[in-house]
């Protein structure tokens, strides 16, 4: 017997014992099904049940999972690409993002919300710095989920781009939770500047409990050109004058490289996205502890709010 045949049957290779743990996490052992005859066999006689309509075995008890958890929690869903599919390492990075949750609370935001994000620096005075801006890039799945803040300082505009799970942020607020008509907002860099400037000492606006997230329909009035992007070629629904700024030339070019029948694209939007069946098993597997989060955020909400009374004399 060679030697790596003999390491293959001791477990010595590291990455064979963390597959092992994988599969034996994922797994469960199930009875062996009892035979009628022979001596191992019980001699009672079995008694079949029929289940009441109302009723639900124990195989099908999940737990219930909302469904804006692929909204809410986007990160946690792979990246759609099968050259990039890994069951291994995704397994892991979830089992990581639910520690760094517990570590630290990251609320639910979304493109167009605005945040504080305070986050530990060497260079900065008491070692952290805090920037409050606009979500204007939410993107990438996983523990390489980033986001980008974006705000006007001394007439000088600032963007800030955080990994979600990026062990220097030490804590994230919203101070506006809000949505907007399009998926980002990089126009913000050629809008005016009122469209992207907020009070560093902005106060949070809360939400009643249970209340949906507001969308805000404000349309945005860009800067002549030169442009970041050629906007005219992308269908934007918060931008309000790309047509006093494109003139027929450019229009012409736009219409050229348009395709309006990948809307109707069946496959191309099949290989975009992640099959509801794969999604329900994965927040099936996180909804526990992601509960619990949610529960403990509530809790210190209340106490945050709530005023004590002064006692009178």
């Amino acid at each position: 017997m060679s030697i790596i045949q003999r390491k293959l049957f001791s477990g010595s290779f590291p990455l064979l014992n963390i597959v092992r743990r994988l599969v034996a996490l994922s797994t469960k052992a199930e009875p062996l099904p009892s035979s009628g005859t022979g001596a191992g066999a019980s001699q009672q006689p079995t008694r079949t049940t029929n289940p009441t309509p109302g009723s639900s075995s124990g195989t099908e008890r999940k737990s219930i999972v909302p469904p804006d958890y692929r909204f809410v929690y986007r990160e946690f869903l792979p990246d759609p690409k099968l050259e990039w599919r890994n069951p291994i390492r995704e397994k892991l990075e979830r089992l990581d993002m639910l520690d760094r949750r517990s570590n630290i609370d990251i609320p639910e935001f979304y493109v167009g919300s605005v945040l504080a994000v305070t986050s530990s620096d060497v260079h900065a005075v008491g070692k952290t710095s805090r920037f409050v801006g606009i979500c204007i890039v939410k993107e990438k799945c996983g523990l390489r989920a980033r986001f980008i803040l974006r705000n006007v300082v001394d007439n000088q505009g600032m963007e800030v781009s955080y990994d979600m799970y990026d062990p220097t942020l030490l804590k994230v607020e919203v101070l506006r939770l809000e949505k907007r008509l399009d998926d980002h907002l990089i126009y913000l860099r050629d809008a005016l500047d009122e469209y992207s400037t907020f009070d560093l000492n902005m106060e949070p606006e809360i939400l009643p409990e249970g209340a949906p997230v507001p969308v805000n329909d404000v349309k945005v009035t860009l800067k002549p050109r030169p442009w970041y992007a050629r906007w005219e070629r992308h269908e934007l629904q918060g931008v309000a004058n790309i047509d006093e700024h494109t003139n027929e030339k450019k229009q012409r070019k736009a219409e050229r490289v348009a395709t309006p029948w990948e809307r109707y694209d069946l496959m191309k939007e099949y290989r975009k996205t992640i099959p509801e069946e794969e999604q329900k098993e994965i927040f099936a597997e996180v909804h526990s502890q992601l509960h619990q989060l949610e529960m403990t955020r509530k809790k210190m909400k209340r106490k945050r709010t709530f005023v004590k009374p002064t006692k009178l004399a």
